[in-house]
């Protein structure tokens, strides 16, 4: 396999290299100076979050995602990212109280489930649809599980086929771990996140301030994360477009009684859910990576990907990083590409529902005892040490960073790489055990304090950069448009929301 990674990259001219891109949506809370979520509206001054291209929200009102576009540098995305944060905490500071933007990927001090404010679009029969989506989110699921936040890492690379991208994916499931034990920074969190839960966690000090698990990596990723047991049940195959549009389409069309109980609406007339099937929409899928297609104006997902095929993937389990003040740094999305890279260009074979069933528990594994010493993982049924497993990918991703930083003239990439393989023989160095060592020395064992001083850490950071009148001008000229743009929706609406969701949800749009 070395030997035939190696041609592949070799191969790769510096032409096709440049042509890579990638772009980040960043998801954060807004969280009150007091570390409580904030329960106002999305703020006027971000503009419409159903319009605007770079600042929408998430699941909740109070849950805000910032999106870069898709760039050809790893730096002239991270600029992008800093510069709309620079811009929301300008917004935040001046317009709302001084809320934070919080820097941890679990969530502040929650209030009740049914407190926590679902996301608002306006009038129109998209936006009312997005709404309702989330109300159907927080029947099924609870709306907690949605407020944890995390970065997604859309990528592509030109002249990549449907097949290719699917070889990709199913060779990153196969090696998630590494990135959950390089970058994994949710060890501990709030207890408010788990009030009357089970859970295994064990308490920080009294326990009243911080729960954690102490050699976790990500919490998020893990079985308090974004799991369910109804889409356990689902048995999606990677092993090409067909097969993977096929497992969709049943789940979006299949009955699922649970669902059914809830109905589409209540009583009074008001809508608990887009549907009653297993997955209402394409978004209600969970996965660590995705492949994507942009849609066009109302087509739905799956449609866009049966009919045009994969356009990029989105990495999905990355953790914020809370000691970067936009939650990402350039090292890391070196890294990122690396690993995609070696992933596209080795070797997958199909995957089987045995292999998928081991990949879900060596996920569980690393996020919840990732730096544990000695701890093993399942490869092919053979037990292997992390640590060595780790460190073997990661040296074969070598020929990888060297080619990239032969095509742009630098060390950057075998740098970050470098360090990334010290993190597997030093535990105390990753994030999460960074993140540990500050909540235990400076914080007395209070998830909260760590997490808002990390935050306004990251907002005077953030707020001491340049920021010039121009780029002042373009923001709010943004805000501006995206709220023209969504009264223009609305006005242009011409059927009952009833009718639309109808022909929105009609197995026909699926392709």
């Amino acid at each position: 396999m070395k030997n035939q990674l190696q041609q592949q990259i070799a191969s790769l001219s510096k032409e096709r290299l440049a042509g890579m891109r990638r772009g980040i949506e960043k998801e954060g809370l807004r969280a009150l100076p007091n570390g409580a979520l904030a329960l106002t509206p999305h703020p006027r001054g971000l503009g419409s979050a159903l319009t605007h291209p770079h600042i929408t929200t998430d699941y909740s009102e109070s849950q805000l995602e910032l999106i870069t576009g898709a760039r050809p540098g790893v730096q002239e995305c991270l600029d992008e990212l800093g510069e709309i944060h620079q811009f929301v905490h300008r917004v935040l500071t001046t317009q709302c109280d001084e809320e934070l933007l919080w820097s941890s990927s679990m969530p502040c001090v929650l209030p009740t489930d049914e407190t926590i404010p679902l996301g608002r679009y306006g009038l129109s029969n998209s936006g009312r649809s997005k709404s309702v989506y989330r109300m159907g989110l927080g029947h099924r699921y609870g709306r907690r599980m949605q407020t944890i936040s995390g970065i997604h890492y859309n990528w592509s690379l030109p002249g990549v086929t449907s097949k290719e991208y699917f070889g990709l994916i199913r060779n990153f499931r196969r090696h998630a771990f590494v990135l959950l034990y390089l970058f994994g920074a949710s060890p501990a969190l709030c207890p408010s996140f788990v009030e009357g839960r089970q859970h295994s966690l064990q308490p920080m000090g009294d326990g009243r301030r911080a729960l954690y698990l102490p050699h976790a990596t990500s919490l998020r990723m893990g079985r308090l994360g974004y799991q369910s047991d109804a889409q356990a049940t689902l048995a999606v195959s990677y092993n090409g477009l067909q097969g993977y549009a096929d497992s969709l389409h049943e789940a979006l069309t299949r009955p699922y009684l649970a669902y059914e109980q809830i109905g589409i609406r209540n009583p009074g007339g008001e809508y608990n859910q887009l549907g009653t099937s297993l997955l209402q929409i394409e978004n209600e899928f969970y996965g660590t990576i995705r492949p994507k297609r942009t849609t066009r104006s109302g087509e739905r997902p799956l449609h866009a990907l049966r009919e045009r095929g994969v356009e990029y993937v989105e990495v999905r389990l990355m953790d914020l990083d809370p000691f970067e003040p936009v939650g990402i740094s350039a090292d890391t999305m070196r890294v990122l590409d690396v690993f995609l890279l070696h992933c596209l260009y080795s070797d997958s074979p199909p995957d089987t529902p045995e292999e998928i069933a081991e990949l879900k528990n060596n996920q569980h594994l690393t996020a919840e005892r990732g730096r544990e010493p000695g701890l093993k993982l399942a490869r092919r049924g053979q037990a292997v040490a992390l640590a060595e497993w780790g460190l073997e990918f990661l040296r074969e991703c070598e020929p990888i960073a060297a080619a990239l930083d032969a095509a742009q003239g630098s060390q950057a990439h075998v740098g970050a790489l470098r360090a990334a393989e010290e993190r597997f023989n030093a535990p105390d160095s990753t994030p999460s055990a960074h993140v540990l060592r500050e909540l235990t020395r400076q914080f007395d064992n209070d998830f909260i304090a760590y997490a808002r001083s990390r935050s306004q850490a990251a907002r005077e950071a953030l707020m001491q950069r340049p920021w010039s009148d121009e780029q002042q001008r373009r923001y709010v000229a943004m805000t501006d448009e995206s709220v023209a743009a969504q009264r223009a929706i609305e006005q242009a609406d011409d059927m009952p929301f009833e009718a639309w969701r109808e022909r929105y949800m009609a197995v026909e749009q699926l392709g």
